[in-house]
């Protein structure tokens, strides 16, 4: 019972993870996905249009251009008439202030000057006076009106007819009988009885403006639903850039609305949720040892988001167009990782997720689909730098054909075509070719080992390997026909061939730390002599985890690590054990002296690697070297491996046993042919 609630708790808990996992990709795909996504298109008058056929979705006005708007607003500007107050009571106070100061009169002039005087005032201020700089401001245009309201009554006057107080001034010494006294005139310091007595109305001014403004029309015509716009490749014209302009402006607005915004929020959520569910249920199915591994989980959904944000920021955007992403790269990791058809899946949801961004989404999902369905088949493995480039033109090669077929089926004409398209697919090919340093980055954030650092990793000059070669020569030379067997046998049942080699190569280092124990390393010299079995089981045992220890220390990547950990698997130091067993028959055993720490294999891989260690390491003890005692050795070694249960962990079958048989007998019949003798010279 508490066997079947654990298990109960576990699936719970897997199921809560998943499902936090896909949550989790939705909202950010959502948060990135624009808001108004069925805007975000370039167009460029005078270019072709590059997108499908563009119809009316529904109906919307025409809009003016900004420049059309602006200019019609200056032309009110200039029509416009700003409204000004006369206030009678600067008249009254200025003339009364006047005559009160010259009461007696103007000293040197006769008593009727100050009557003269006044009566030039009354004439400026009946005229109208108003402030300098508003003066300076409205004569820049000497046809400019203005409104002077008096009571509940606005009169029109040009701007020509009123003075400021500069101006005034100077009219009072136009008059012939003042303009010759002015010496005498102009110690009376007349300027300080001249002050503004129009008022500007800054209320009535800004309403007539508002109200005038309002009178502009925005519009100039009105799109019906279903109208024909424009046709892929046609030539956009001055006319048809207004009208998509304009359905951009309206789309804007319509955006804005609440309930539109929230059904297309719904809509965006229902969409990315269900391809993302989709994808979650194919991987639980399908490929359930990715679906329980972190770092796979890690690597598919972080690969899909980060292309979802770029095409989101691109589209954002509009001089970068999304063609230039390399949305073929992300097969190419999951290929080199993984397998075709999780990479094939996974393009396939990320292309329909970015395409919701885009305004004609249907010639992106085919060219970008075609891409990574060759970007896969091009690349079945990446082990040479080469093989990526090619990949890189075969690419680019297909999505120009696919775009070019696109056009050819659009167009009546060549010079119709945007040849722009073409340059930012090429654009693409070559930014596909970042895939090889970005392989690296992939590799150290999520632990996983590409068939590139396999190869480097067996190069026989790497340090590690050529220790090896030195200090253990017969280990090493074991090692490399491990190797080959085990290459053979990987890639006659389809496993994965160069990382069976590869760890073929260093699943003995560390009999490094003991090489004369071991006796293909000995010169006739047994050290086992003076041990007891088991100490001398301890010492064989413990190249295991000296091997792991030296793994740690040249930083051997994980794969690696399992195959020095398993190519043993929990099986005993047989040799020695028997040995005891023989020399102490009475004696209790404890079988974990002589047991290996394992685990048992639990890879293909691992599995082809315990079989080709096995019967190359036995194969050394035969004495007669013939097709039936190498069959018999290796039927044996087999059968024993699979009666003892070392595979049962593994997803090895009984026919990949089968032709494991068949590879390790023609290959060691090929290692200890016999040589045909030389006939001696007479």
């Amino acid at each position: 019972m508490s066997t079947f609630n654990l298990k109960d708790d576990l699936n719970w808990r897997d199921l809560l993870i998943r499902s936090a996992l896909v949550i989790a990709s939705v909202i950010v795909i959502i948060w990135a996905i624009p808001e108004n996504n069925g805007i975000y298109f370039h167009v460029e008058q005078g270019r072709p249009w590059q997108y499908a056929d563009f119809t009316a979705p529904y109906d919307f006005p025409i809009y003016k251009s900004q420049a059309t708007i602006t200019q019609e607003r200056d032309s009110v500007r200039r029509l416009y008439e700003p409204y000004y107050k006369y206030d009678v009571s600067k008249e009254r106070q200025m003339v009364q202030r006047f005559t009160a100061d010259y009461a007696n009169g103007i000293s040197g002039l006769p008593s009727n000057y100050v009557t003269v005087i006044s009566n030039r005032l009354h004439s400026l201020y009946q005229q109208g006076i108003m402030e300098q700089k508003d003066y300076t401001e409205l004569r820049k245009d000497t046809t400019q009106m203005l409104r002077i309201v008096v009571g509940k009554q606005a009169v029109t006057l040009s701007v020509m007819e009123v003075y400021s107080p500069k101006t005034a001034y100077e009219q009072l010494f136009m008059d012939k009988k003042l303009s010759e006294l002015r010496p005498v005139l102009q110690k009376c310091n007349l300027n300080d009885y001249i002050v503004p007595n129009l008022i500007y109305d800054q209320e009535r001014s800004e309403t007539s403006m508002n109200d005038l403004m309002a009178g502009i029309a925005l519009a100039s015509g009105l799109v019906q639903k279903g109208e024909k716009i424009v046709d892929h490749g046609e030539i956009v014209t001055e006319k048809t850039y207004r009208i998509i302009e304009s359905f951009k402006k309206e789309n804007e607005r319509r955006s804005e609305d609440v309930t539109n915004s929230q059904l297309l929020q719904l809509g965006q959520i229902l969409y990315v949720l269900i391809l993302m569910s989709c994808f979650t249920i194919y991987l639980s199915l399908f490929r359930k040892e990715y679906f329980e591994n972190p770092r796979n989980i890690a690597m598919l959904y972080v690969l899909i988001n980060i292309f979802v944000l770029l095409t989101a920021f691109f589209v954002r955007n509009t001089l970068i167009h999304v063609y230039i992403l390399p949305y073929a790269m992300v097969p190419i990791f999951i290929r080199v990782f993984m397998d075709s058809r999780t990479a094939f899946m996974t393009h396939v949801t990320m292309v329909l997720l970015c395409a919701v961004m885009l305004q004609h989404p249907y010639e992106f999902i085919v060219i970008e689909t075609i891409a990574g369905l060759v970007a896969i088949s091009s690349l079945r493995e990446l082990s040479e730098r080469s093989q990526l480039f090619k990949t890189a033109i075969i690419v680019t090669g297909a999505c120009l054909a696919v775009n070019l077929s696109f056009d050819w089926l659009h167009t009546d004409a060549l010079a119709q075509i945007d040849f722009r398209t073409y340059n930012y697919l090429i654009v693409n090919g070559i930014t596909l070719l970042f895939a090889y340093p970005l392989l690296y980055l992939i590799e150290k954030a999520f632990g996983f080992t590409s068939d590139i650092t396999l190869i480097e990793l067996s190069n026989t000059n790497s340090k590690l390997l050529r220790r090896m070669s030195e200090v253990a020569p017969g280990t090493f030379n074991h090692s490399i026909q491990v190797a080959n067997l085990a290459g053979e046998i990987a890639n006659k049942i389809g496993a994965k061939a160069q990382l069976v080699r590869t760890g073929a190569l260093y699943h003995d280092i560390g009999k490094l730390s003991n090489p004369i124990y071991f006796t293909e390393n000995q010169s006739g010299i047994n050290p086992h002599e003076t041990l007891t079995d088991i100490e001398s089981a301890q010492i064989i045992i413990s190249h295991v985890t000296e091997g792991l220890k030296m793994a740690d220390k040249y930083n051997l990547p994980n794969v690696i690590r399992d195959f020095i950990a398993t190519h043993h698997g929990q099986g005993k130091a047989k040799y020695f054990y028997i040995h005891y067993n023989n020399e102490h028959p009475d004696d209790p055993v404890d079988d974990l002296l002589f047991t290996y720490p394992g685990p048992n294999p639990f890879t293909r891989e691992q599995a082809i690697l315990m079989m080709a260690d096995t019967v190359e390491a036995a194969s050394r003890s035969l004495t007669d070297y013939t097709e039936q005692s190498i069959r018999e050795l290796v039927e044996k070694l087999l059968d024993t491996l699979v009666a003892e249960g070392y595979f049962r962990e593994c997803p090895i079958t009984f026919r990949d046993i089968q032709y494991a048989k068949t590879v390790l007998i023609e290959k060691l019949k090929t290692i200890y042919h016999t040589r045909i003798s030389y006939p001696t010279e007479k």
